[in-house]
């Protein structure tokens, strides 16, 4: 059900607003768009103001219409060839060492994009040495040869993120399936041990408590090592209401129950989403591990 009314803010919630010049700068220089921008991310201001963004790929058009997004959904345009050589000549210039990726869902391409991942991954490398990358995919429809492709490109991180409980899909995200995206985590664990792999959820769509902690051992189960848990906010007034403000306390149980089922790291906030701190939480939750080279199975299936 989307709304004409967005709900008041609770004293908990403050949104950063300012800072955003320089980064904004070389972003358009580049031609590069961003899910802080194109999301509406209430974290924007204070991830432009520290000089660091997550670049979105593979144009600013989804083929997919989730109601909790503010992302343009219509037929999108041919993957620009430049773009990851664009990616990475602003991440140098920003002074990123740690580069999360993104990108709207492509179910119009034969690989999702998984080319186009693998592609930016390896056109940072090649930027810079040393640089450590996340990609936050789509599902791409559960195929394992395009998860391979970008597993293939050595991310430090893979993340998918499940977005919600499945009771809530058909309202919140209709064009995806629960058990396809535990799926894909549960293969890129699988694919490469090693990798680090990441999910997030959005509360106060109208979830109960018990479904989010059945969602997180879900996601536990599929072998993730990270796990984000932040407040859904409205992004404009064609998208789903928000059915309730969660509280901060509500957020800590969170984490600390995340941390009690084996994550190796769990930010839970109001304001959490799931790439901001990315590369803080990357080095939290590695410890010793943080450079681990990119090792796939050795196993026969």
């Amino acid at each position: 059900m989307r709304s004409n009314v967005i709900m008041r803010h609770p004293e908990w919630i403050k949104v950063t607003l300012t800072g955003t010049h320089e980064t904004k700068k070389v972003l358009r220089h580049h031609g590069l768009t961003t899910v802080c921008e194109e999301a509406r991310c209430p974290n924007k201001g204070a991830c432009f103001s520290r000089k660091t963004a997550t670049f979105m790929i593979l144009g600013d058009r989804c083929t997919r219409n989730c109601s909790f997004c503010a992302v343009k959904s219509s037929a999108p345009f041919p993957p620009d060839p430049g773009e990851p050589q664009r990616v990475a000549d602003a991440a140098q210039e920003l002074g990123l060492t740690f580069v999360v990726i993104t990108s709207v869902t492509r179910d119009d391409l034969p690989d999702g994009g998984a080319g186009h991942f693998a592609k930016t991954i390896q056109a940072l490398r090649q930027k810079s040495e040393g640089i450590k990358t996340e990609v936050l995919t789509p599902d791409f429809q559960g195929d394992q040869v395009a998860l391979k492709t970008v597993l293939d490109a050595c991310p430090h991180v893979f993340n998918h993120n499940v977005e919600t409980v499945p009771r809530l899909y058909g309202a919140v995200r209709s064009m995806a399936d629960y058990a396809t995206s535990l799926k894909v985590l549960t293969m890129a664990k699988d694919l490469y041990p090693l990798m680090k792999t990441k999910s997030g959820i959005m509360v106060g769509l109208g979830e109960h408590e018990d479904e989010v902690l059945s969602v997180m051992q879900d996601v536990r189960n599929a072998g993730c090592d990270f796990l984000t848990i932040g407040q859904y906010l409205q992004p404009g007034r064609g998208n789903i209401p928000v059915a309730e403000y969660i509280h901060p306390e509500v957020f800590e149980r969170y984490r600390q129950r995340g941390l009690e089922m084996g994550f190796r790291a769990v930010v839970s906030s109001p304001l959490t989403r799931s790439s901001m701190n990315a590369g803080e939480m990357f080095e939290t939750g590695s410890g010793d591990c943080a450079d681990t080279p990119c090792h796939p199975s050795t196993g026969s299936g």
